[in-house]
């Protein structure tokens, strides 16, 4: 497979970039769970020489993000090891943050909440995890443009869907990390930043 990629992507690692930067200033380790393209380590790796940034994705991405990181030749960028949410072993290092971009619509509501229990063992006290995409508040779209996403993910798999921000949230306390921000995003997107 050659190296893909995503026009979202490349509208969105700017603003998400801008968003994350500051929260990053303190950390040494990422992790980036769901990687996809490989695009936004690239732009992040580049742009966050202070930090390691370790990749990760379902096996079928791996070419892609090796791609990418090929052309780049960044040393604080990490190949990325394999990991499907409900099958694949977690890394056992800790992690200062970790940052998914537009992964908790995708997997099954099952699978998010074994991401969150990952995540949780993974990070230090005082870590972030950082969670891009759109969200539900209080059951309702924020958009006309969100409720039809939501759709079409729905018509892809019955599994996919738009998640209620108030049920991401209780996850994290149930898993030991609490909400620290809730930052608006261009085009109906949101980041939410978990601390532990």
């Amino acid at each position: 497979m050659s190296k893909l990629f995503s026009a979202a992507c490349e509208r969105n690692s700017t603003p998400i970039l801008q968003t994350i930067e500051p929260f990053l200033s303190g950390s040494h380790a990422v992790l980036e769970i769901g990687s996809g393209t490989g695009q936004h380590a690239v732009s992040f790796a580049r742009q966050l020489a202070h930090l390691q940034w370790q990749t990760s994705d379902r096996q079928e991405y791996h070419p892609s993000i090796i791609a990418w990181m090929a052309e780049a030749a960044l040393p604080n960028l990490l190949p990325p090891f394999e990991l499907n949410i409900s099958i694949s072993p977690w890394p056992e290092n800790q992690f200062d943050a970790v940052y998914t971009a537009n992964t908790c619509h995708i997997m099954a509501w099952e699978e998010v909440e074994l991401m969150f229990a990952g995540v949780s063992a993974l990070l230090s006290t005082g870590g972030l995890f950082l969670i891009y995409g759109p969200f539900n508040y209080a059951g309702e779209f924020t958009s006309e443009s969100n409720r039809q996403f939501d759709a079409s993910l729905r018509q892809q798999a019955t599994h996919m869907g738009i998640r209620d921000i108030e049920k991401i949230i209780a996850l994290a306390n149930q898993h030991g990390m609490q909400a620290q921000q809730d930052i608006t995003m261009p085009a109906n997107n949101r980041l939410l930043v978990l601390v532990k």
